[in-house]
């Protein structure tokens, strides 16, 4: 296990918002803590999160969500994924952004800066996986996904 304050390099490259296609069946887990004092995990997907470099994310939720409400009222997140053979534990400190006016698919996006990484790896075993889910309609969802990264990116430009 290790630790750090960073992504990891190759981590940061896959949550790049690129060639979303090729990551179309995985999914991550979002933790967040209930109102009251509860664990709640939810899924996204890397059509709702972009890595801006190492230390900072932007995240796109549905609206109106019990982890959107959560992430507005503490601040604060865990993103789990597998990548490269071990499980990543990325503790967040987020903030709302404004919505984007006339978004194509209106999401709660939130600016995610990296306070923590959680690294585990099995001296004896490679983790392959963790959620892996299959699209229904490919096509639909990864236009979406798309079309919600790029305004993911939007933040950044202003």
């Amino acid at each position: 296990m290790s630790e750090n304050k960073e992504l990891p390099q190759g981590l940061c490259e896959w949550l790049n918002g690129r060639d979303l296609e090729s990551k179309s069946d995985t999914a991550m887990v979002l933790l967040t803590v209930t109102e009251d004092g509860w664990p709640h995990t939810a899924m996204i997907s890397a059509g709702e999160v972009i890595a801006l470099d190492r230390s900072r994310l932007r995240l796109a939720l549905w609206p109106g969500t019990v982890t959107a409400g959560n992430m507005k009222r503490t601040g604060q997140a865990t993103l789990v994924t597998v990548h490269d053979g071990a499980v990543h534990s990325i503790r967040l400190r987020v903030k709302a952004l404004p919505d984007v006016e006339g978004a194509r698919h209106p999401r709660q996006r939130f600016a995610a800066d990296v306070v923590h990484v959680r690294e585990d790896r099995a001296k004896y075993a490679e983790v392959l996986s963790g959620v892996t889910f299959r699209l229904h309609d490919p096509a639909e969802v990864l236009k979406r996904w798309s079309e919600t990264i790029a305004e993911l990116r939007e933040e950044e430009a202003r």
